[in-house]
């Protein structure tokens, strides 16, 4: 969202078609008061809907390892919370199977169990059954306000992405779960059988919920270009994810959004019959900001309500630039009344944070560039802070070797590989070198050392608790390491991260700060998979004394 009250730019009047009317105040107000109450859960975003898949697979697995729940319900459990969340469609057929189940098993069941999934079945209904009703309500209220207007999508015979991965990753992840199911009774030990089974059913669950949300984003999608679809005016700006956030045409001051939603522009150039999509890694490589966005108009062609598919024809951000048509990559958000007034707080909060943070980089970027010398070579390695993150991932691999008690093949295999990719990340951590000459930097690695010429360096930067190196090949390089902000601020401290970053920053955009050398063999560091592979073989021969034991 935003929070300026600049004026909204306005699309061609060739862009608009005719008899398409504007969504003002009093008609999205009736459309978002349809919303569901404040404690029905929405859709997620789709870190949101990562965070909540892996919390389903801790969970099952927690369900399996420290209860004696049946196997079909240790994995359909999750699995009815993530359809909640994700795939409301599905609960209405889930919540009968689940039901169906616990009858079935009730004697074998405790009272907590049985309590547990009872409840957990009454929220999910009742939650889909009002977001349902939302839908419907919003469904009216769209096409009421759009008052029959339709018009057939620009470049409505062009190529549907919507999906794909969606269709190619629940492919690739209901592989081992069939392969689990197939094999289930072939485990020597009844405990490793019913693993097997409970497993290779949450994982053809999620396989399936995949697919089925693939199928469905590419159907919606398919028939938004198929048809005239009802058309509305909106204002459009964008939130800190990038994501486009509707408004009423009569909002110019960005008061109350109605909708968020995930987009991907594509802009159709003079002389070009294919439309240029907007590369990922050229949005990855913008620098983040909460600075204030222009609002610009657009026109809507879908209905929207909670999950709809739409396509914006927005106004262009340059002058003089023809329209850019931004086709939903994700569903319609819907957004309620507290909602929206606690996201224009946080954003306000986040602008003036922005605002700070700015100040501070352009002040240390010219200490960097006042205060950089130019040498022969220079050179970055980890530090205090990198110490810091090992010896965390070390205690944090340490803490599954002694809270483990489940003696199981699977755990013991899950703790083994757990291990180690730890004995992977932690030489990395701990023995991490940069080194710049003058013809690019060099990477050191679990192998030889890598190399990346400066004109294939795009940004060097800081983000969230990550150094990040983005490369034109898309191969990017990051390490992460604990970061305190507000004790950093409070102490005027800079992290090591954000120090080296501006000195690669500067580097990258003045050619005269380079190094001029270049670098010999033993400066640019030396290979790191020795040291993993002790680590591996120390980590295996503590857990064959374990289990020997």
């Amino acid at each position: 969202m935003t929070t300026n009250v600049q004026e909204p730019s306005l699309l061609p009047p060739s862009a608009i078609p005719e008899g398409c009317v504007p969504w003002n105040a009093e008609h999205a107000r009736v459309w978002a008061d349809a919303a569901v109450p404040w404690w029905v859960p929405v859709r997620p975003r789709r870190w949101s809907f990562e965070l909540a898949l892996w919390c389903a697979v801790l969970v099952a697995f927690a369900l399996l390892t420290t209860t004696d729940l049946p196997p079909e319900l240790a994995a359909l459990l999750p699995l009815q919370v993530m359809w909640s969340l994700w795939r409301p469609e599905v609960v209405r057929f889930s919540a009968p199977v689940l039901i169906a189940l616990v009858a079935i098993r009730a004697t074998e069941l405790s009272w907590t169990a049985l309590i547990c999934a009872a409840l957990l079945v009454l929220a999910s209904v009742t939650a889909t059954e009002l977001r349902a009703r939302a839908r419907a309500h919003q469904w009216r209220s769209a096409l009421a306000t759009a008052g029959g207007v339709t018009a057939v999508p620009p470049d409505a015979d062009g190529r549907v992405r919507r999906g794909g991965l969606f269709l190619k990753f629940g492919a690739g992840v209901g592989v081992p779960g069939v392969v689990l199911l197939a094999t289930a009774d072939l485990w020597r030990w009844p405990s490793d059988r019913q693993v097997a089974l409970a497993e290779g059913l949450f994982i053809v669950g999620l396989a399936l919920t995949m697919l089925l949300s693939g199928a469905l984003g590419r159907r919606r999608a398919r028939t938004l270009r198929a048809t005239p679809a009802p058309v509305l005016r909106v204002l459009v700006g964008k939130d800190d994810h990038q994501d486009a956030v509707i408004y009423a045409t009569d909002d110019t001051e960005a008061l109350r959004p109605l909708f968020t939603v995930a987009t991907r522009a594509e802009e159709k150039r003079e002389g070009n019959d294919e439309a240029e999509v907007e590369e990922p890694e050229e949005l990855l490589d913008a620098p983040a900001t909460a600075a204030p966005v222009p609002l610009r108009e657009a026109v809507l062609y879908g209905t929207p309500y909670d999950g709809a598919e739409i396509l914006l024809v927005c106004a262009a951000a340059e002058p003089g630039e023809p329209p850019v048509a931004e086709w939903s990559t994700g569903p319609v958000r819907p957004l309620a009344a507290g909602a929206a007034r606690r996201r224009i707080a946080r954003e306000k909060r986040a602008a003036v944070r922005a605002a700070q943070g700015k100040a501070r980089d352009e002040e240390l970027a010219a200490t960097v560039r006042a205060g950089t010398a130019v040498v022969p070579v220079r050179r970055w390695r980890a530090g205090p802070v990198d110490w810091l993150a090992s010896f965390l991932t070390v205690q944090w691999c340490l803490g599954y070797f002694l809270l483990g008690i489940d003696d199981s093949l699977w755990f013991r295999g899950l703790l083994l590989l757990f291990g180690l990719m730890c004995a992977v990340r932690v030489p990395v951590k701990l023995r991490w070198r940069i080194t710049a000459d003058r013809t690019g930097i060099w990477l050191n690695r679990l192998r030889a050392p890598r190399h990346i010429p400066w004109d294939e360096l795009r940004v060097a930067r800081r983000e969230s608790f990550e150094l990040q190196l983005r490369v034109r090949d898309g191969d990017n390089w990051a390490v992460a390491a604990p970061r305190w902000a507000w004790w950093q601020r409070r102490r005027g401290l800079i992290h090591p991260y954000d120090a080296l970053a501006a000195e690669l920053s500067a580097m990258i955009a003045d050619p005269a700060l380079r190094p001029t050398g270049e670098s010999e063999v033993g400066e640019r560091g030396r290979q790191l998979w020795p040291f993993a592979v002790l680590l591996g073989l120390a980590w295996t021969a503590l857990l064959v004394t374990r289990w020997l034991s």
